[in-house]
């Protein structure tokens, strides 16, 4: 492009007399806009997504990036008769602002407001939930499976990142779609010019000729006709289809899936998008077409587009300058304690690598990753993959830590039993994002892993109650060099703040008494501890003297502690940040198991057996009867 015509396109649009996006309440009201009003639309789009989350925080860059693309999605299809998914949710900002649910958006990743993802029980354009990647794709084959059982002629159309393509889910799904004569279509964008050659003027017009009537009824007519001859004529009339679309658009490989490729278009531009997207909505065959778009992370916000991954997902910021909020406290985070203890266990342990699934920074792992690049490894969006590999490098005599949030361990739970614990391979998990995560919402807790992993034989749980006590875990956990272990920490600051200068590992399966009583005990397990001791204040007041103690191990469980409290106590009440069947129902087995339930009256608190949505982590908690009250209430009526 000369750089004439590329000024010309980065000009800053002309302002319009009126509000474009006032007047839009669903995507019928879009169709009825002429198409030269659409880029002025764009713009306001952004500015809105742009003022709201700098406020509520959330995904930006990738929302910036698909504005084009979402309008033009809705502009050419019927939705939402014509069903569209988007693959994790993390650009879905534009597509809830079109459809309906623009008065509530600045309630976004709010309680009682708007999921920061897609969900169908907020929206009937909102035909499958996600927060978790690569599904789009097996879900799109899912729908038009079942549109074809039932004789229905809508279309199926799903969006997915060329990262989330990383992920063997939606290759598998491909394979899948590849082999079904149904019609359904993937776009896929490309925002990390990672699959994609340049956009120019002849890609864009040959994409519009393979993708029009004319192009594919030849195409028809001459499969047809090969279709008479024997096998190999056949197959040299489709090698030289592919080999000639391949030259241009670099398709082979969704080719050989069975997809017909079209690509890669411009996704920001709708002189692209719509001619081509129409034609795809018109073609009659019976085939599942994928559209390569190639769009760039955070278009239209300078500090969004200069740093895509750092604005990725934001906390509150400020527009003028792209500076973000200053964070409430100055306590160290959990995330950062792993990444400064792994660091320093990494320079005393040239064996010590570590592995994470497309979330070096969210882990904290990227400072790893700059200090010791041969010994870093992100492998993608692909956990599973993620703790094989892992073991892999743990059969070699390496000391692997995996660091994955905890919501995302749940994709490869068959890995962590299979291949690691199976054959006692010492593999570190570092479980961030364990219990409540706040905004988020229900996709993103970490409420299964203690229920996950307790079970599994062979394998060392861990939880901290503060920061500390993270960095003692971890240095136990690098000296574990025959069995996996676990270590499960929190979103956010811990109590502490500031660190010790000096610590040392914790003995195995050994919990302490934080707190003496002699009527009542408490027993924590991971960051409840802090709460855990103002409900003993609570209870205090009320005249009941209460113990405290911090389990540090769900698995293996410290029997002398557990015999001293039940024995000593009239009730027990046992926290924990996970759901029922973890850590608490460990305890209570091995009470019974060693005659100790007739000695004391035990009570479970753990996460409710529901989902709980967007909110702060403080009223998460209160909801789940987590918080002190709830927690000392607990324990006047075991103590009773």
């Amino acid at each position: 492009m000369s750089e004439q015509n590329q000024a010309a396109k980065d000009k800053p649009l002309k302002t319009i007399d009126f509000p474009l996006l006032d007047a839009i309440d669903s995507p019928a009201d879009l169709r009825s806009l002429p198409i030269d009003d659409l880029p002025y639309l764009a713009e306001e789009i952004r500015q809105e997504i742009i003022r709201v989350v700098s406020s509520t925080g959330g995904h930006l860059g990738a929302s910036l990036g698909v504005v084009e693309l979402t309008i033009a999605l809705h502009y050419v299809f019927n939705t939402p008769q014509d069903k569209l998914i988007w693959d994790v949710g993390h650009q879905c900002y534009a597509h809830k602002l079109l459809t309906g649910r623009k008065k509530r958006f600045s309630a976004l990743r709010q309680a009682d407001g708007l999921s920061g993802f897609t969900k169908r029980s907020e929206s009937e354009y909102d035909p499958f939930g996600a927060g978790h990647s690569s599904t789009s794709i097996s879900a799109v084959v899912g729908m038009a499976a079942g549109r074809d059982l039932l004789a229905k002629k809508n279309n199926v159309i799903g969006v997915i990142g060329d990262g989330s393509m990383s992920a063997g889910m939606a290759f598998e799904a491909m394979n899948n779609a590849g082999s079904m004569n149904s019609r359904m279509i993937v776009v896929l964008n490309d925002n990390d010019m990672s699959i994609a050659r340049p956009v120019g003027a002849l890609s864009h017009h040959l994409s519009h000729l393979i993708s029009s009537k004319p192009y594919m009824t030849v195409r028809q007519v001459v499969l047809d006709m090969a279709a008479r001859f024997p096998q190999f004529v056949k197959d040299t009339a489709l090698k030289a289809e592919r080999h000639a679309k391949g030259f241009v658009a670099g398709g082979t490989l969704f080719e050989e899936l069975g997809f017909y490729y079209i690509g890669p278009i411009d996704g920001h531009s709708f002189e692209q998008l719509i001619p081509i997207l129409t034609n795809v909505r018109d073609m009659t065959e019976d085939c599942p077409v994928l559209v390569h778009v190639v769009t760039h992370k955070g278009k239209g916000y300078g500090p969004a587009e200069k740093w895509p991954s750092k604005y990725h997902g934001v906390s509150g910021f400020d527009i003028e300058t792209g500076e973000f909020s200053p964070k409430k406290t100055s306590r160290p985070t959990f995330t950062q304690v792993f990444s400064d203890t792994i660091v320093s266990l990494a320079q005393k342990d040239q064996k010590i690598a570590a592995i994470t699934a497309a979330m070096p920074s969210g882990t904290g792992l990227d400072a790893f990753a700059e200090r010791y690049p041969h010994r870093f490894f992100d492998v993608g969006i692909a956990e599973q993959h993620a703790v094989t590999f892992a073991a892999g490098l743990a059969c070699e005599g390496l000391k692997p830590f995996v660091a994955l949030y905890s919501s995302f361990l749940q994709r490869a739970y068959d890995q962590v039993l299979h291949d690691v614990a199976l054959q006692k391979l010492p593999v570190r998990f570092a479980i961030d994002r364990a219990g409540y995560v706040g905004e988020d919402g229900a996709t993103h807790h970490g409420a299964f892993d203690l229920a996950m992993l307790c079970p599994i034989p062979n394998m060392i749980v861990m939880a901290p109650s503060d920061q500390a006590e993270l960095q003692r875990m971890l240095m136990t956990m690098a000296g574990i060099d025959d069995l996996p272990s676990a270590v499960r920490y929190p979103r956010g600051a811990g109590v502490l703040p500031d660190m010790p200068e000096e610590t040392e590992p914790l003995k195995i399966g050994k919990g302490r008494i934080v707190r003496e009583g002699n009527r009542a005990a408490i027993l924590s397990l991971g960051t409840r501890l802090e709460a855990c001791l103002a409900a003993a204040d609570l209870l205090a007041l009320e005249g009941i003297s209460a113990t405290v103690a911090d389990a540090r191990f769900a698995k293996p469980l410290d029997g002398e502690l557990l015999r001293e409290l039940a024995e000593g106590h009239q009730g027990l009440v046992v926290v924990e940040e996970g759901v029922q069947g973890g850590f608490g129902s460990m305890v209570m087995m091995w009470l019974a198991n060693n005659g100790l339930l007739e000695k004391t009256k035990v009570r479970l608190l753990t996460m409710p057996d529901s989902f709980i949505e967007q909110a702060s982590m403080e009223r998460q908690y209160q909801l789940a009867g987590l918080d002190a009250r709830a927690i000392a209430d607990a324990v006047m009526t075991a103590a009773k």
